[in-house]
């Protein structure tokens, strides 16, 4: 089963509520949440009073992803706001495995995000307690850049690491995902596919009401794989 998750990074944050249903609607699965802080990446975007918000609108998973430090203070705020998953990075917490627990302890699913360039030793001693691994494909902080292609490698070998624990363990990929790659990346492993200016974006050289032609264009490659 494969998953379409656009990010409301690259939505038009004046229809952020039309622009979150339209996708939806138009057969994506899950809303990609990006919380940044200016501190751990260079960039600052939004939080959970936003995520609050548009819980009411959707009865989609909302996989908020935190890149944010120190971590710890602010996952209830987005378990209360209404995430249903909540991933962080490990070099963002002090105990990972305590922040997995908190997580957890809130209601939501809990996953762990590596940048391009940290290595998966941080698995060793939690992956049984995750429900979900995201991959960067680029480096975290802002929307709209290329594909890292070393990402298909960590992706082969966490798709190993889960199969060989035998656990259901969603792994997912962020960052230059589109309809020429997304084939490729499914057949590393992935499952879960965050896109933002690949969907966003066509919408703003079509009708920015529907995405419904986007959405069946990423779908129809991940039917070849």
């Amino acid at each position: 089963m494969y998953r379409i998750a656009p990010s409301i990074l690259s939505a038009n944050f004046a229809k952020l509520g039309e622009e979150i249903t339209n996708v939806i609607d138009s057969g994506a699965d899950i809303i990609h949440f990006d919380v940044m802080d200016n501190h751990y990446v260079p960039n600052l975007t939004i939080g959970p009073l936003v995520c609050e918000a548009i819980r009411p609108l959707t009865d989609a998973v909302i996989d908020v992803h935190l890149m944010v430090e120190p971590v710890d203070r602010i996952v209830p705020d987005f378990a209360k706001a209404g995430a249903n998953i909540i991933s962080f990075h490990p070099e963002a917490s002090r105990h990972i495995d305590r922040t997995i627990g908190l997580i957890k302890d809130q209601g939501c699913l809990a996953g762990l995000v590596f940048n391009p360039a940290t290595p998966l030793h941080y698995l060793d001693h939690v992956l049984d307690k995750l429900d979900l691994i995201l991959i960067m494909s680029v480096n975290p902080g802002f929307g709209g850049q290329a594909f890292i292609p070393e990402a298909l490698n960590k992706l082969r070998a966490v798709r190993k690491r889960i199969d060989e624990s035998g656990r259901s363990i969603m792994l997912e990929i962020d960052g230059g995902v589109k309809v020429d790659n997304i084939a490729e990346i499914a057949r590393a492993g992935a499952d879960t596919f965050v896109a933002g200016s690949a969907i966003y974006g066509a919408g703003k050289d079509s009708d920015p009401h529907r995405y419904d032609t986007i959405v069946s264009a990423l779908r129809a490659e991940l039917s070849k794989v």
